[in-house]
């Protein structure tokens, strides 16, 4: 009897973390959730119970930023199940300001969390992904294709995990492992609620940029009236997990695939990879 496959998610508590960790298992995958406190994994757990996918949901602690916490949870996934078929990169921190009001720290912890972290689980992954010639799919933000204001630093990292992504794209083709990103637009989860803004002191704060500050918080605040649910984003993530030949470049709706259009004609990465594979032949 074959061994159902093994997708570890990072980022699991809230968001488009949770909503992909419960369709994975409700696609029959055995779905390892991590987070970096596990102490948050109620709401997982309970949607999980009530979704009839408790018995494929196994939590483990990871923190992205931590490569010892990487090892120790791999180490744990291939002992206990004997494979790792995909990788799905979901971690990630917001990061509002502008840089003459920011520090470097600042800036660097943006980079630490979603940008240095993806790197450290895929390249912690990849014997395991290379050995079942499995997938990494990386959620990155329409912020990886378009900077936006007052987002300097996570557009940066984002921008970051695509150019990483579309590199190591056609090199991991060559051993068998498929990479994807996949890029949402306005999702209501708790990620923009984890961003812990005051409001009204960081409009006091931002002097000279405040009537521009107030004005993209007012533009957010109405996209995010209408944003995709983490279901709805999720989604098609799940799509490039059980798909055959999944596209490198993947939009979670119609007005992300517009918004990334502006800058990216070639939406689904297909005319990049197409060039890129050819130098590795």
């Amino acid at each position: 009897m074959t061994s159902p496959k093994t997708v570890l998610i990072t980022g699991t508590s809230s968001g488009i973390g949770l909503a992909a960790a419960l369709a994975a298992a409700e696609a029959g995958w055995t779905t390892i959730a991590t987070m970096r406190n596990t102490g948050k994994a109620e709401a997982l757990l309970k949607a999980a119970e009530e979704n009839g996918v408790a018995d494929r949901i196994q939590v483990k602690r990871l923190d992205v930023v931590d490569p010892e916490s990487i090892a120790a949870c791999l180490d744990e996934v291939i002992a206990e199940h004997g494979r790792l078929d995909a990788l799905i990169n979901n971690a990630g921190a917001a990061q509002v300001g502008t840089i003459e009001q920011m520090s470097l720290d600042d800036v660097r912890t943006a980079m630490e969390v979603n940008f240095f972290g993806v790197v450290a689980a895929t390249r912690a992954a990849m014997p395991h992904l290379r050995a079942a010639r499995g997938r990494v799919i990386t959620v990155t933000s329409v912020g990886g294709a378009v900077g936006q204001p007052f987002n300097e630093a996570y557009c940066a990292a984002k921008f970051a995990v695509e150019g990483f992504m579309e590199s190591l794209a056609p090199v991991a083709a060559t051993v068998g492992v498929d990479v994807t990103v996949v890029e949402p637009g306005a999702v209501a989860s708790e990620f923009v609620a984890n961003i812990g803004l005051d409001v009204p002191e960081l409009l006091a704060a931002a002097g000279p940029y405040a009537p521009a500050m107030e004005a993209y918080l007012g533009r957010t605040r109405d996209a995010f009236a209408s944003a995709q649910t983490p279901a709805e984003a999720a989604a098609p993530i799940i799509e490039a997990l059980t798909g055959e030949n999944p596209a490198f470049r993947v939009q979670t709706s119609e007005w992300a695939r517009e918004f990334v259009g502006t800058t990216l004609a070639d939406l689904d990465g297909s005319a990049v990879q197409a060039l890129t594979r050819a130098w590795v032949r």
